[in-house]
Protein backbone atom coordinates (compact mmCIF):
# COMPACT_ATOMS: atom_id res chain seq x y z
CA UNK A 1 0.00 0.00 0.00
CA UNK A 2 1.32 3.61 -1.00
CA UNK A 3 1.43 5.67 2.01
CA UNK A 4 0.84 9.88 1.28
CA UNK A 5 2.83 11.53 3.35
CA UNK A 6 1.53 14.91 4.82
CA UNK A 7 3.30 18.14 2.80
CA UNK A 8 5.99 19.88 5.26
CA UNK A 9 4.22 23.13 4.63
CA UNK A 10 0.77 22.63 5.95
CA UNK A 11 -0.51 25.63 7.92
CA UNK A 12 -0.08 25.99 11.44
CA UNK A 13 -3.85 26.54 11.82
CA UNK A 14 -4.50 22.83 10.18
CA UNK A 15 -1.60 21.73 12.42
CA UNK A 16 -3.72 22.66 15.61
CA UNK A 17 -6.77 21.70 14.10
CA UNK A 18 -5.11 17.97 14.07
CA UNK A 19 -3.50 17.61 17.23
CA UNK A 20 -7.21 19.19 18.66
CA UNK A 21 -8.76 16.16 17.33
CA UNK A 22 -6.26 13.82 18.43
CA UNK A 23 -6.17 15.02 21.86
CA UNK A 24 -9.94 14.74 21.92
CA UNK A 25 -9.62 11.12 19.81
CA UNK A 26 -7.67 9.52 22.76
CA UNK A 27 -9.59 11.16 25.96
CA UNK A 28 -12.40 9.48 24.10
CA UNK A 29 -10.82 5.99 23.75
CA UNK A 30 -8.20 5.73 26.70
CA UNK A 31 -9.42 8.26 29.50
CA UNK A 32 -11.45 5.75 31.19
CA UNK A 33 -9.19 2.88 31.38
CA UNK A 34 -5.99 5.79 32.34
CA UNK A 35 -8.69 7.08 35.01
CA UNK A 36 -9.37 3.33 36.15
CA UNK A 37 -5.70 2.74 36.27
CA UNK A 38 -4.59 6.12 38.42
CA UNK A 39 -7.24 4.79 41.02
CA UNK A 40 -5.76 1.17 41.14
CA UNK A 41 -2.16 2.32 41.37
CA UNK A 42 -2.75 4.87 44.16
CA UNK A 43 -4.47 1.66 46.13
CA UNK A 44 -1.71 -0.58 44.89
CA UNK A 45 1.30 2.04 46.24
CA UNK A 46 -1.20 2.84 49.75
CA UNK A 47 -1.23 6.76 48.53
CA UNK A 48 -4.55 7.30 50.58
CA UNK A 49 -3.65 10.38 50.98
CA UNK A 50 -5.13 10.69 47.42
CA UNK A 51 -7.31 8.50 46.42
CA UNK A 52 -9.19 7.65 49.71
CA UNK A 53 -10.51 11.55 49.42
CA UNK A 54 -11.20 10.89 46.04
CA UNK A 55 -13.31 7.63 46.35
CA UNK A 56 -15.08 9.56 49.50
CA UNK A 57 -16.19 12.25 46.50
CA UNK A 58 -16.85 9.20 43.98
CA UNK A 59 -19.15 7.76 46.68
CA UNK A 60 -21.35 10.89 47.69
CA UNK A 61 -21.33 11.85 44.24
CA UNK A 62 -22.59 8.67 42.31
CA UNK A 63 -26.03 10.63 41.90
CA UNK A 64 -24.68 13.65 40.31
CA UNK A 65 -24.63 12.25 36.23
CA UNK A 66 -28.66 12.05 37.25
CA UNK A 67 -29.32 15.21 38.62
CA UNK A 68 -28.11 17.45 35.61
CA UNK A 69 -24.28 17.31 35.92
CA UNK A 70 -21.59 19.70 36.56
CA UNK A 71 -20.73 21.77 33.84
CA UNK A 72 -17.71 23.86 33.57
CA UNK A 73 -17.72 26.68 31.12
CA UNK A 74 -13.94 27.15 31.78
CA UNK A 75 -13.35 23.75 30.01
CA UNK A 76 -16.01 24.24 27.37
CA UNK A 77 -14.32 27.58 26.67
CA UNK A 78 -10.72 25.86 25.81
CA UNK A 79 -9.53 27.28 22.37
CA UNK A 80 -8.74 23.84 21.44
CA UNK A 81 -12.73 23.16 20.92
CA UNK A 82 -12.27 25.70 18.17
CA UNK A 83 -9.50 24.49 16.38
CA UNK A 84 -11.38 21.02 17.28
CA UNK A 85 -14.79 22.48 15.24
CA UNK A 86 -12.56 23.79 12.07
CA UNK A 87 -10.92 20.46 11.41
CA UNK A 88 -14.08 19.24 9.94
CA UNK A 89 -15.72 22.09 9.83
CA UNK A 90 -18.73 21.39 11.44
CA UNK A 91 -21.73 23.25 11.44
CA UNK A 92 -25.11 23.93 13.10
CA UNK A 93 -27.78 24.62 11.22
CA UNK A 94 -31.58 25.50 13.05
CA UNK A 95 -34.94 24.99 10.64
CA UNK A 96 -37.24 26.30 13.13
CA UNK A 97 -37.29 28.41 15.78
CA UNK A 98 -38.40 26.66 19.42
CA UNK A 99 -39.93 28.48 22.53
CA UNK A 100 -37.62 28.80 25.82
CA UNK A 101 -40.55 28.34 27.70
CA UNK A 102 -40.86 24.28 27.21
CA UNK A 103 -38.50 21.37 27.24
CA UNK A 104 -37.37 19.55 24.48
CA UNK A 105 -35.77 16.05 23.45
CA UNK A 106 -33.15 16.48 19.61
CA UNK A 107 -33.43 13.26 18.75
CA UNK A 108 -29.65 13.17 17.00
CA UNK A 109 -28.90 10.82 14.28
CA UNK A 110 -27.35 9.57 12.83
CA UNK A 111 -24.52 7.49 15.56
CA UNK A 112 -21.64 7.22 13.18
CA UNK A 113 -18.56 5.73 14.71
CA UNK A 114 -17.98 8.32 17.79
CA UNK A 115 -20.85 11.32 17.55
CA UNK A 116 -18.40 13.87 16.66
CA UNK A 117 -20.91 16.24 15.72
CA UNK A 118 -23.25 15.99 18.55
CA UNK A 119 -19.97 16.49 21.01
CA UNK A 120 -19.19 19.59 18.98
CA UNK A 121 -22.28 21.04 19.15
CA UNK A 122 -23.59 20.19 22.65
CA UNK A 123 -20.36 19.79 25.01
CA UNK A 124 -18.51 23.01 23.62
CA UNK A 125 -19.15 26.74 23.29
CA UNK A 126 -17.59 27.20 20.34
CA UNK A 127 -20.57 26.07 18.11
CA UNK A 128 -23.67 28.25 17.01
CA UNK A 129 -26.15 26.69 19.28
CA UNK A 130 -26.33 30.07 21.94
CA UNK A 131 -26.60 31.98 19.16
CA UNK A 132 -29.15 30.04 17.51
CA UNK A 133 -31.63 28.83 20.44
CA UNK A 134 -30.83 31.29 22.99
CA UNK A 135 -32.40 30.75 25.99
CA UNK A 136 -31.65 27.04 26.09
CA UNK A 137 -29.50 24.36 28.24
CA UNK A 138 -28.28 21.40 26.29
CA UNK A 139 -27.34 18.10 27.98
CA UNK A 140 -25.96 15.41 26.04
CA UNK A 141 -26.64 12.23 27.45
CA UNK A 142 -24.18 9.20 26.99
CA UNK A 143 -24.17 5.84 28.60
CA UNK A 144 -24.32 5.67 31.89
CA UNK A 145 -21.48 3.23 32.03
CA UNK A 146 -19.01 6.40 31.41
CA UNK A 147 -20.06 8.45 33.95
CA UNK A 148 -19.47 5.59 36.05
CA UNK A 149 -15.74 5.24 35.41
CA UNK A 150 -12.96 7.35 37.85
CA UNK A 151 -11.78 10.66 36.67
CA UNK A 152 -13.20 10.30 32.97
CA UNK A 153 -16.70 11.03 34.50
CA UNK A 154 -15.45 14.09 35.68
CA UNK A 155 -14.22 15.01 32.33
CA UNK A 156 -17.13 14.05 30.51
CA UNK A 157 -19.32 16.43 32.88
CA UNK A 158 -17.87 19.09 32.90
CA UNK A 159 -18.60 19.43 28.94
CA UNK A 160 -22.25 18.54 29.88
CA UNK A 161 -22.76 15.78 29.37
CA UNK A 162 -25.38 13.36 31.88
CA UNK A 163 -26.48 9.76 31.85
CA UNK A 164 -28.89 8.56 29.39
CA UNK A 165 -31.00 6.93 32.39
CA UNK A 166 -34.74 7.46 32.57
CA UNK A 167 -33.52 8.77 35.70
CA UNK A 168 -31.81 11.48 34.50
CA UNK A 169 -33.76 12.43 31.28
CA UNK A 170 -37.02 13.14 33.55
CA UNK A 171 -34.70 15.60 36.01
CA UNK A 172 -33.71 17.59 32.36
CA UNK A 173 -37.29 17.93 31.02
CA UNK A 174 -38.70 18.62 34.51
CA UNK A 175 -37.27 21.93 34.60
CA UNK A 176 -40.25 24.31 35.51
CA UNK A 177 -40.58 27.08 32.72
CA UNK A 178 -38.55 25.33 29.97
CA UNK A 179 -35.36 25.72 28.52
CA UNK A 180 -33.63 22.24 29.08
CA UNK A 181 -32.73 20.42 25.74
CA UNK A 182 -32.06 16.56 25.86
CA UNK A 183 -29.86 15.17 23.19
CA UNK A 184 -30.50 11.30 22.98
CA UNK A 185 -28.28 9.55 20.37
CA UNK A 186 -31.19 7.13 19.60
CA UNK A 187 -29.55 4.79 17.73
CA UNK A 188 -27.01 4.07 20.28
CA UNK A 189 -24.20 1.71 20.40
CA UNK A 190 -26.01 -0.75 17.92
CA UNK A 191 -26.52 2.03 15.36
CA UNK A 192 -22.36 2.74 15.62
CA UNK A 193 -22.10 -0.87 14.00
CA UNK A 194 -23.72 0.30 10.99
CA UNK A 195 -21.88 3.48 10.10
CA UNK A 196 -20.18 3.25 6.68
CA UNK A 197 -19.15 5.96 4.35
CA UNK A 198 -22.32 6.87 2.26
CA UNK A 199 -24.91 4.71 3.85
CA UNK A 200 -27.45 5.34 6.51
CA UNK A 201 -28.87 2.57 8.15
CA UNK A 202 -30.78 4.11 11.29
CA UNK A 203 -32.30 2.04 14.24
CA UNK A 204 -35.33 4.37 14.84
CA UNK A 205 -38.41 1.41 14.60
CA UNK A 206 -37.36 -0.27 18.41
CA UNK A 207 -36.67 3.10 20.13
CA UNK A 208 -39.82 4.19 21.74
CA UNK A 209 -39.08 4.86 25.27
CA UNK A 210 -38.03 8.42 24.64
CA UNK A 211 -41.20 9.50 23.48
CA UNK A 212 -43.13 8.22 26.66
CA UNK A 213 -40.15 9.96 28.80
CA UNK A 214 -41.42 13.08 26.70
CA UNK A 215 -45.35 12.57 27.22
CA UNK A 216 -44.65 12.22 31.05
CA UNK A 217 -42.82 15.31 30.79
CA UNK A 218 -44.91 17.53 28.30
CA UNK A 219 -41.45 17.93 26.50
CA UNK A 220 -41.66 18.52 22.67
CA UNK A 221 -39.59 16.32 20.27
CA UNK A 222 -37.11 18.14 17.57
CA UNK A 223 -35.36 15.43 15.13
CA UNK A 224 -31.90 16.06 14.79
CA UNK A 225 -29.97 14.66 11.50
CA UNK A 226 -26.13 15.40 11.36
CA UNK A 227 -24.71 14.95 7.68
CA UNK A 228 -21.54 13.55 7.19
CA UNK A 229 -21.26 12.00 10.56
CA UNK A 230 -20.81 8.46 8.78
CA UNK A 231 -18.12 9.99 6.20
CA UNK A 232 -15.78 10.31 9.23
CA UNK A 233 -14.66 6.89 9.44
CA UNK A 234 -14.27 3.40 7.23
CA UNK A 235 -15.66 0.51 9.05
CA UNK A 236 -14.43 -3.36 8.36
CA UNK A 237 -17.29 -4.37 6.33
CA UNK A 238 -19.78 -6.57 9.15
CA UNK A 239 -22.80 -7.16 6.98
CA UNK A 240 -25.65 -8.87 9.14
CA UNK A 241 -25.01 -12.31 10.42
CA UNK A 242 -21.24 -12.43 8.84
CA UNK A 243 -19.30 -13.54 11.90
CA UNK A 244 -17.60 -10.53 12.63
CA UNK A 245 -21.34 -8.54 13.59
CA UNK A 246 -22.34 -11.85 15.53
CA UNK A 247 -19.04 -10.95 17.80
CA UNK A 248 -19.40 -7.57 17.90
CA UNK A 249 -23.17 -7.74 18.23
CA UNK A 250 -22.66 -10.61 21.88
CA UNK A 251 -19.74 -8.25 22.59
CA UNK A 252 -21.99 -5.16 22.56
CA UNK A 253 -24.57 -6.97 25.02
CA UNK A 254 -21.87 -8.07 27.57
CA UNK A 255 -20.27 -5.06 27.57
CA UNK A 256 -22.84 -2.33 26.80
CA UNK A 257 -21.23 -0.53 24.15
CA UNK A 258 -20.30 -1.40 20.60
CA UNK A 259 -16.40 -1.89 19.52
CA UNK A 260 -16.86 -0.81 15.41
CA UNK A 261 -13.17 -1.81 13.51
CA UNK A 262 -12.99 1.14 12.20
CA UNK A 263 -10.10 3.31 10.33
CA UNK A 264 -9.51 6.76 9.29
CA UNK A 265 -6.13 8.94 8.14
CA UNK A 266 -3.01 9.20 10.61
CA UNK A 267 -1.54 12.04 12.03
CA UNK A 268 1.45 12.83 10.17
CA UNK A 269 -0.02 10.46 6.29
CA UNK A 270 -3.11 10.19 5.00
CA UNK A 271 -3.19 6.65 4.23
CA UNK A 272 -4.33 4.86 7.52
CA UNK A 273 -4.83 5.39 11.00
CA UNK A 274 -7.29 6.33 13.65
CA UNK A 275 -7.88 9.88 12.70
CA UNK A 276 -11.27 10.72 11.33
CA UNK A 277 -10.99 12.35 7.86
CA UNK A 278 -11.80 16.22 7.19
CA UNK A 279 -15.58 15.99 5.96
CA UNK A 280 -17.43 18.39 6.51
CA UNK A 281 -20.58 18.00 8.89
CA UNK A 282 -23.82 19.73 9.24
CA UNK A 283 -26.32 19.09 12.33
CA UNK A 284 -29.50 19.95 11.28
Amino acid sequence: MKVEFAPLNIPLARRLQTAAVLQWLLSFLLLAQVGCGIIILLILYNCWVLYIPYLMWFYFDWHTPEQGGRRFNWVRNWTVWKYFKDYFPIHLIKTQDLDPSHNYIFGFYPHGVLVVGAFANFCTNYSDFKELFPGFTAYLHVLSGWLQCPLFREYLMCGGSVSVSRKSLSHVLSKEGGGNISVIVLGGAKESLDAHPGKFTLSILSRKGFIKIALANGAYLVPVFSFGENELFKQINNPEGSWLRTVQEKLQKILGFALPLFHGRGVFQYSFGLMPYRKPIHTV
